[in-house]
């Protein structure tokens, strides 16, 4: 009994031991399967991609997202409170100025106008009859001022009289002082009378400008009325390209309501949109790469606009090629906005190699291997990587990801 124990007992140590032994076997074989990955020493040439060390020039940009749209758009609105009659062109047509797009119905506009027009051939009626009155008053006044002289002339013949028979004895003094009364007061009379008729030319001369400023008002209103209905035949005023028309016939419409756009597609502008963040970077005239495709075009900001909305500042940029192929209408673009430019310095095309810290390691072609080398990395762009030092001139980089690679020293190249 005591024989079968311990044979129970050995065959339980056995077993435990052969599993110890399996485990630290597959432990050590993941150890050496780990090491070899991270300490992996060589690599195949289409795995890599890789860029020639060059001098050249590079520009520090801040991404910004673009929309290209024509550099001159026109808006036209209605004129007048009407309703749409007819529409000529639909968008997309092409359009040569002095062409109709679309026609107003204008004939509340036509009442209104023939108002002001009954309205004024009345005020220059009114306008001659108060001449007439007036002129007939101030005739009137006259003529009693011509009646006053003659009065004062026979007043005066009067005293010249007296004072003769006074000297010869036939008059009295009493006599000479009643006639130099009468004459006073027909004098003073006719100086009254003068006043009056200043007066009268005054007045006269008032109501007359008053009724003709009032009449110049009515006739700047028929003016600018007589020009809004000739504008509501809605026409192209230069040509291009028809964007958008209200094709809703019958529909009213207001004074200033945009009625159509046309749109000249000889050349274009990009509206840019970028973080608020960055707006403190952002000034007219700074220097604009736009990106299409593979296509890269320059400009220069010519307008920041000062509202932010939603966190987002917007900017028009002016391309130097504004009539290029490759622009399209709403057509969406990347664009790169340059704060710093160094010319004459080592650079190399951007890459996935390059992640961020100025202070990295990347890897330089030499022969059938690959070296580590600790680099200073200056500017950067979507194209080219600034590096200060650690390479030269016609070194080869590898630009792809290396993180795999980033306790190696030396890798070897296998075709």
């Amino acid at each position: 009994m005591d024989q079968l124990i311990e044979r129970e007992v050995t065959a339980r140590k056995k077993k435990k031991g052969i599993m110890i032994g399996i485990i630290a076997v597959l432990v050590l074989a993941g150890s050496i399967w780990l090491m070899r990955a991270t300490l992996k020493s060589s690599i195949k040439r289409s795995e890599i991609t890789t860029a020639v060390v060059e001098m050249g020039s590079v520009e520090n940009t801040l991404n910004a997202t673009g929309e290209v749209l024509p550099e001159f758009e026109e808006i036209l609105t209605s004129p007048i409170n009407a309703s749409i009659k007819n529409v000529v062109m639909d968008a997309g047509n092409k359009v040569q100025a002095g062409q109709s797009i679309l026609t107003l119905d204008k004939s509340a506009s036509q009442t209104e106008f023939e108002k002001i027009n009954f309205q004024m051939q009345s005020k220059r009626n009114e306008i001659a009859k108060l001449k007439l009155d007036l002129n007939k008053s101030f005739f009137d006044i006259q003529s009693n001022n011509d009646i006053k002289q003659l009065r004062i002339s026979n007043l005066a013949d009067a005293v010249e009289n007296a004072k003769r028979l006074f000297k010869a004895g036939g008059g009295t003094r009493e006599g000479i002082e009643q006639a130099e009364l009468n004459l006073k007061v027909a004098q003073l009379e006719k100086k009254q009378l003068e006043n009056e008729i200043k007066s009268k030319q005054q007045t006269m001369q008032i109501e007359i400008k008053e009724a003709e400023i009032a009449l110049a008002i009515q006739q700047n209103d028929l003016s600018g009325l007589q020009r809004k209905l000739q504008l509501a035949n809605i026409i192209a005023t230069r040509s291009g390209v028809v964007t958008y028309v209200n094709k809703n016939i019958g529909a009213t419409v207001h004074e200033g309501d945009a009625l159509a756009r046309i749109a000249d597609l000889s050349s274009f502008k990009v509206n840019g949109s970028i973080s608020d963040s960055y707006m403190d970077q952002l000034r007219n005239g700074m220097p604009v790469i736009v990106r299409i495709n593979e296509v890269q075009m320059k400009g220069h900001v010519v307008n920041v606009y000062p509202s932010i909305q939603n966190s987002i500042v917007t900017f028009d940029v002016q391309l130097d090629e504004r009539n290029n192929k490759q622009l399209r209408p709403n057509q969406k673009v990347d664009v790169y906005l340059i704060t710093d430019v160094r010319s004459k310095t080592m650079r190399v095309a951007n890459g996935a190699a390059f992640k961020g810290p100025a202070d990295q390691d990347i890897f330089v072609l030499n022969g059938g291997k690959a070296e580590r080398r600790s680099v200073h990395i200056g500017l950067t762009n979507f194209d080219f990587v600034e590096i200060k030092d650690g390479v030269k001139p016609g070194d080869v980089v590898i630009t792809s990801d290396m993180s795999e690679f980033k306790n190696a020293k030396e890798l070897t190249l296998k075709d």
